[in-house]
C-alpha cells in the first residue's frame, strides 16, 4: 500500500509541477546568466521540491513555493560565484581594431540561452517571457547584488506581489519595496538602450543581408548592414568594437575566412532574438562550429551582436558540430 501512496505522490508532483519548468529555467538564468548553471539549479530546485513535496502545506501557491525554492538554490550558488559579463560591461571599445585581441579565460562570461528552453507555455506568455531574457537586461541584471537581482525579476518580470516576493525571501514587505527600489536605481544606470520597433518585414530583409554579407564574405556589405554606431562583441575575448567601419575592419583583419563560401550561417532563436550558428570551412572543406551570434535589430541595420566562441553552446541549440 506504502508503493501505491508514493507512487501516487510523485505523479501528482510531476503533474503538477512540471508546468512551470521553463518558467524556473527562465528565473535561474535570469538570477545566474548561465544556461550551464541554470540547468543545474532546476535539477536541484525539482529535487529539493520533491522531497519535500510531503510537507507543503498550500498556504501559498505552488508557483510561489517553487520560485522560493528556486531563488535560494540560486542565492546559495551566487555566494560562490562571480557576475557573468559581456566584454562591453569592462571597458570601452578598442581604438584599434586592427591590434591583437585581449583574451579573458579568466571571465566567467554571460551566455545565450535558447528560446525554446525559456518560453513560456502560455502563447499570450510568449512575448513577455522573452522580453524578460533579452541578452542587454541579464547582462544589466549582473551588476544587482543577488538579493536586489532576485527581489526584480520577482517583482518586475514575473510580477509576482510584494507580498510573495517577501514570503519568497522570507523577509518583510518594506525590505522588498526598499530592495526594489535599490535595484531599480542602479540598473538604470546600466540599462539596456531603449528599443526601435523593427517591423517583421525589415527584420526579414536585414537578416537576409547579414547571412548573404557574411557568407559571400564582402567586407563592404558587411559594412553596409550594421547601424553607424553599431557594436560588436566576441566572449571569452574582452576586445569589442564600436562603429560599422571598425566592425568590418576587425572582422577583415581577424576573421579566418578569406573567401566566399568559408561561412555558413544556420538561424537560430536566442534571447527573444535573431541568431546563429556560424560555422567556419576548415582545410579539409567541412564546416565546423565556430561561434554562436545574437543580434539586436534596429531599424536600417543591426545594432549590436554578440559572438559567443564557446561551440559547446551549439549542442544546447540543437545545432550539430559540423555540416
Amino acid at each position: 500500500m506504502s508503493v501505491v501512496v508514493e507512487q501516487t505522490t510523485d505523479q501528482d508532483f510531476a503533474r503538477l509541477a512540471d508546468p512551470y519548468r521553463r518558467e524556473l529555467y527562465a528565473h535561474c538564468y535570469r538570477m545566474l546568466g548561465s544556461v550551464h548553471d541554470a540547468e543545474d539549479l532546476v535539477q536541484e530546485t525539482y529535487l529539493r521540491a520533491w522531497k519535500a513535496y510531503d510537507g507543503f502545506e498550500g498556504r501559498s501557491s505552488l508557483r510561489t513555493w517553487l520560485h522560493r525554492i528556486a531563488t535560494t538554490a540560486c542565492l546559495t550558488a551566487l555566494e560562490r560565484r562571480r557576475r557573468r559579463p559581456l566584454p562591453t560591461g569592462l571597458g570601452g571599445p578598442a581604438a584599434d581594431p586592427s591590434a591583437e585581441l585581449a583574451d579573458g579565460p579568466e571571465v566567467p562570461w554571460l551566455e545565450p540561452v535558447p528560446d525554446s528552453l525559456v518560453g513560456a507555455d502560455d502563447p499570450g506568455s510568449v512575448v513577455a517571457a522573452r522580453t524578460g531574457v533579452r541578452l542587454a537586461l541579464v547582462a544589466a541584471l549582473q551588476y544587482l547584488q543577488p538579493r536586489q537581482r532576485a527581489v526584480l525579476v520577482l517583482r518586475d518580470v514575473l510580477r509576482l506581489s510584494a507580498a510573495e516576493v517577501a514570503d519568497i525571501l522570507e523577509t518583510s514587505v518594506p525590505a522588498v519595496n526598499s530592495l526594489l527600489q535599490r535595484a531599480r536605481a542602479q540598473l538604470s544606470r546600466n540599462a539596456p538602450v531603449e528599443e526601435e520597433i523593427v517591423e517583421p518585414a525589415e527584420a526579414k530583409a536585414i537578416l537576409a543581408r547579414y547571412v548573404a554579407a557574411f557568407e559571400t564574405y564582402d567586407v563592404s556589405a558587411i559594412t553596409a548592414v550594421f547601424t553607424e554606431d553599431a557594436v560588436f562583441e566576441m566572449p571569452p575575448f574582452r576586445t569589442w568594437v564600436q562603429g560599422a567601419a571598425h566592425i568590418a575592419e576587425l572582422i577583415s583583419v581577424h576573421c579566418p575566412a578569406s573567401a566566399a563560401g568559408d561561412m555558413v550561417l544556420v538561424p537560430v532563436e536566442a534571447n527573444g532574438q535573431a541568431g546563429f550558428g556560424l560555422y567556419m570551412r576548415d582545410g579539409e572543406g567541412v564546416h565546423r562550429a565556430f561561434g554562436l551570434k545574437v543580434l539586436d535589430l534596429a531599424p536600417g541595420g543591426v545594432r549590436h551582436t554578440a559572438m559567443f566562441f564557446d561551440t559547446s553552446l551549439f549542442r544546447r541549440f540543437g545545432l550539430p558540430e559540423h555540416l
